[in-house]
């Protein structure tokens, strides 16, 4: 059974989305302030997926979304009343991977849960080879003073560990892996979210400008990545 941990301080709405996941088949552990749900997942961090809610006691739900990719790749949702672009960049610019505005109806949640948790990068690129792998051979890859391990989804520049969020690290490999490759925006959200892409782009613009903000030695002239103006983005010549 795939385990949920929802973190909600509102006792009312924590109950209805918890007993209408069970009904759904899902385990739900819950927490109702940011220090509950800390210590939580600390001490088990085998969840499938976390429902974060961003206004909590204690700890804000930023914080703890921090905290969770310091250590994990699993899927974040988060659930919140504030319904503006400028905060739904801020929660991808973090690490999550949706993002739900209240109210919402339990089937679209319901729904939500079970695509982020199909999609998860980690789960679906590795285990489902939707991003073919290179040569069993080459799972570390070196270039301008960055390192990528492709086994064990992690990556250094100058030595130094980059905390990368799933979907940043899975885009990054998606380049690597397909090297002279251009691919468009609809492509990248395909591969990397395993969905449809209905041209959404302020996902895609996020997450690509966190991950240029940490692997490239200036972000306004990117060398990894390089964007090819109305087709997509491919990596960069001097790196493949």
């Amino acid at each position: 059974m795939q385990r949920i941990l929802l973190i909600e301080d509102d006792e009312a709405i924590s109950e209805m989305v918890r007993s209408y996941l069970i009904k759904e088949s899902f385990e739900v552990e819950t927490a109702f302030d940011g220090e509950a749900a800390e210590m939580i997942f600390r001490s088990s961090s085998a969840f499938d997926l976390i429902l974060l809610d961003l206004m909590l006691p204690k700890r804000s739900g930023t914080e703890i979304l921090q905290t969770i990719r310091a250590t994990s790749l699993v899927p974040v949702l988060i659930m919140s009343a504030k319904d503006s672009d400028v905060d739904k960049a801020l929660g991808l610019g973090f690490g999550a991977d949706d993002y739900i505005t209240k109210p919402f109806s339990m089937i679209e949640l319901a729904a939500r849960v079970k695509a982020a948790i199909r999609r998860a990068g980690y789960a679906s690129l590795s285990s489902k080879s939707n991003v073919p792998a290179p040569d069993q051979q080459e799972q570390r890859v070196t270039f301008h003073g960055l390192t990528v391990d492709l086994d064990n989804f992690s990556a250094q520049k100058n030595g130094e560990e980059v905390k990368l969020t799933a979907k940043e690290f899975h885009i990054l490999k998606l380049f690597i892996t397909h090297p002279g490759r251009v691919f468009t925006k609809a492509q990248i959200y395909g591969m990397v979210w395993a969905d449809d892409y209905y041209g959404d782009e302020n996902v895609i613009n996020v997450h690509m400008r966190r991950l240029r903000e940490k692997i490239e030695d200036d972000p306004s002239r990117p060398e990894f990545i390089k964007t090819l103006w109305g087709i997509g983005y491919k990596l960069g010549e001097a790196v493949q």
